[in-house]
């Protein structure tokens, strides 16, 4: 019997799907991670925007395209949020929410929705060791910064920590079978404050781990002397730190309920520079947001280059029924299009000035594919990069040379 695991949402979605796959496999199922023909189907949805559940959605559709028979099983952000959306669905058998997704994989003959109280301690029954150049490794889940504009700590429920032994082990296991691992979370700033302990703690426990480490999506909050000391004791820490603004301006900070100024972002990129020169400063932005007005945009796009980002993640604003940001009259679709449309063309401005920045330099990569004539891989910077004398998942030292559309070209 063939079972696809499919993920539709984040990093950490991915490491749970992981986590699924091993699992499955050890039951002695074929299992894919691509949408293909298969007899069953799990699908890990995400909810983090309207577009977002849309294509949760609509991924039932696609799977019935490739088995008209399959059986399909949905968890996730967009079925915490809606089961009913999916369980009306033609050969949607089984609908479970954010909590306990694990227990898909013990029956097959499960049936309708299974609505679950959130959990209020880390579920530590994920054990997704499988041999990949680059794994995730998920340390914390939740969220209690409730944004306004964000439905998550309402589908994925308060933020909670795995114990630093359980994330020990697990590095040190990852660490045999990797060349890199992605630390994530729902909210990896918020690690260990609900067990007594803290990222700078787990930090000094991870020093002889050999493999590059690298964050997933963190919050200016954790930004301090302390935590970035305790990134440079580490053997092959990466300099990406993909720090989340939202939005450039004061006021519409403080509407979206984001808990720093500009002024206050600013120093803590500062502070991450005067540790490593050539970090990678990346961002998520949410343009068009309700109350957002032209100043109010323009001064985001002046505080973009101010910070003179490597690379922007750039959402418009989508309405999240139940949050505060939807009692806001929203901006108009041409509006939201046209500020993404300005955002992205300074986004690309500070990309090319980053890359620019780069050359002469030398990088460490590690090589992930061939593409023609050029093996391909991620520096230690997050950069993509392009060289033709290399070997798939051999960590390599190259200068860079010339920039090519996003990428460098190294020798």
């Amino acid at each position: 019997m063939k079972v696809v695991v499919y993920n539709l949402g984040c990093k950490v979605n991915k490491y749970e799907c992981d986590s699924m796959v091993k699992a499955l496999r050890l039951k002695q199922y074929e299992v894919s991670e691509n949408l293909e023909y298969a007899d069953i189907y799990i699908l890990n949805t995400c909810a983090v925007t309207n577009e977002a559940e849309r294509k949760s959605r609509q991924c039932v559709e696609r799977c019935l395209k490739y088995n008209k028979d399959a059986k399909i099983f949905v968890c996730g952000c967009a079925s915490e949020n809606n089961p009913e959306q999916f369980i009306k669905k033609d050969n949607v058998q089984y609908v479970i929410g954010s909590a306990n997704k694990m227990s898909l994989i013990d029956s097959f003959e499960l049936e309708g929705i299974s609505k679950q109280t959130l959990p209020k301690d880390y579920e530590d029954d994920f054990s997704p060791i499988i041999d990949r150049t680059r794994a995730f490794l998920k340390i914390q889940d939740g969220c209690n910064r409730f944004c306004s504009y964000c439905l998550i700590p309402y589908v994925r429920g308060r933020s909670r920590s795995r114990s630093i032994d359980s994330v020990v082990k697990e590095c040190e296991e990852v660490a045999k079978t990797t060349k890199e691992m992605v630390i994530t979370g729902i909210d990896v700033s918020m690690y260990g404050l609900d067990i007594g302990t803290n990222m700078v703690e787990l930090l000094n426990r991870l020093t002889h781990i050999d493999c590059r480490i690298r964050f997933g999506s963190l919050e200016c909050s954790i930004i301090t002397n302390e935590f970035l000391q305790a990134c440079s004791k580490l053997k092959n820490f990466c300099p990406q730190f993909h720090l989340s603004l939202q939005s450039g301006d004061d006021e519409v900070l403080k509407r979206m309920n984001r808990k720093y100024t500009t002024k206050e972002y600013l120093e803590k990129v500062h502070l991450i520079r005067s540790y490593f020169s050539d970090a990678a400063i990346t961002t998520d932005l949410i343009v068009a947001f309700p109350t957002e007005t032209e100043e109010q945009f323009k001064n985001t796009l002046n505080f973009i280059k101010e910070v003179s980002f490597s690379s922007i993640h750039i959402f418009p604003y989508s309405k999240r029924e139940g949050t505060l940001a939807a009692k806001y009259k929203p901006l108009s679709g041409e509006i939201s299009k046209r500020r993404w449309k300005q955002a992205y063309e300074v986004e690309k401005e500070c990309k090319r000035k980053y890359l620019q920045s780069m050359i002469g330099k030398t990088l460490e990569v590690l090589i992930e594919e061939k593409n023609g004539e050029y093996y391909e891989g991620y520096s230690k910077e997050y950069i993509r990069v392009k060289i033709k004398e290399a070997k798939i998942n051999d960590i390599i030292k190259c200068e860079a040379k010339e920039i090519e559309n996003d990428m460098l070209i190294c020798q």
